[in-house]
């Protein structure tokens, strides 16, 4: 049994597993859902090794990641941080935001069911809703912590300005957004302010949604129904000369005796020591090769080698097609 480290986030108190495991992909957003039996394997498999953290939403499913995640953990429910979110329009979201109070409600009682428990540990705003104010979600979100229903207040892909506004109302506990070597946005004003407030980030695609890995390259076929397909940065030129990264990270991970998602994974821990990344993985041996990212101390020689390799790499295209980069960064 490795020994897994844990984290707190921000000034919460919260303590996770130094690596979280994102559970989108077991059923949403990345091809065919996995089967469910199998999900539940993976999912008890990550806790085996010490993972005590894992992400879900209702949106993804939409509804079925939940309910796997639920059953998954049901018998040591009390061991584990079980995180997952609201405001999309009827939890689908291609529909929509929606973070009116009684939609965060209803959110929260229909995920209670679905999670097979009393309370969600981390709730998170899964995108800004520009129509309802932020005081009146942080609001909300007390009122459930009153009742005991919420333990912990989120936010995800939120700007400094929301963040400051929740938090002023509710303290936050953790902000998710996209975070990797190959998206590093949130470093000049996102981290000063979490930095500042006490608020841990979780990160997730760590591993750039799988590209980092060195798992794809310009002939990889995308299922029908994956997400990346319209994901700029994966089109064929781009995803050419991105490949310039992963040859980076791979030469880097040799030397290390390492897999490219392992010094992906612990240069992301090596930044703070309030970021918990979530990575996801549909298959036993990655996650296991994933959770040994923890063991691998990067120096401050080696991160200066990774910075000056990057800071020559210009990262082609956008993370998001354009209507879907509209929602983030509020």
């Amino acid at each position: 049994m490795m020994s897994m480290k844990y984290r707190k986030l921000g000034k919460s108190g919260l303590e996770v597993s130094a690596i979280g495991l994102g559970c989108m992909g077991l059923s949403f957003g990345y091809g065919p859902a996995t089967e469910k039996q199998e999900g539940i394997k993976l999912i008890r498999r990550a806790y085996e090794l010490g993972v005590n953290f894992f992400d879900s939403a209702e949106a993804y499913g939409p509804f079925t990641n939940e309910e796997l995640l639920g059953e998954a953990v049901q018998s040591f429910r009390d061991n584990v941080v079980l995180a997952t979110k609201f405001g999309f329009k009827g939890g689908n979201s291609t529909a929509g935001l929606d973070s009116t109070p009684e939609n965060i409600r209803a959110v929260a009682e229909a995920s209670l069911k679905r999670l097979k428990t009393d309370r969600i540990d981390l709730f998170y705003q899964h995108r800004v809703d520009p129509n309802v104010p932020i005081e009146d979600v942080a609001g909300t979100v007390a009122d459930l912590m009153k009742e005991g229903k919420v333990k912990h207040f989120g936010l995800s892909e939120a700007g400094i300005q929301t963040i400051r506004k929740a938090h002023a109302v509710l303290p936050i506990t953790a902000l998710q957004s996209e975070y990797s070597l190959w998206w590093r946005e949130p470093e000049p004003e996102i981290f000063p302010t979490l930095e500042e407030l006490g608020i841990g980030f979780v990160p997730f695609s760590p591993l750039g949604k799988g590209f980092l890995t060195g798992a794809i390259n310009a002939n990889t076929q995308f299922d029908k129904s994956d997400f990346r397909n319209v994901v700029p940065r994966f089109n064929g030129e781009n995803r050419k000369a991105n490949q310039t990264v992963v040859d980076k990270i791979t030469e880097f991970a040799k030397k290390k005796n390492a897999l490219p998602a392992q010094i992906a994974l612990a240069w992301v821990l090596a930044q703070k020591p309030w970021i918990v990344p979530i990575p996801g993985t549909t298959k036993i041996h990655r996650l296991e090769e994933n959770l040994k990212a923890e063991q691998i101390t990067l120096t401050n020689e080696d991160l200066e080698e990774i910075e000056s390799a990057f800071s020559q790499i210009q990262i082609q295209g956008a993370r998001y097609p354009q209507h879907l980069q509209a929602r983030v960064g509020r």
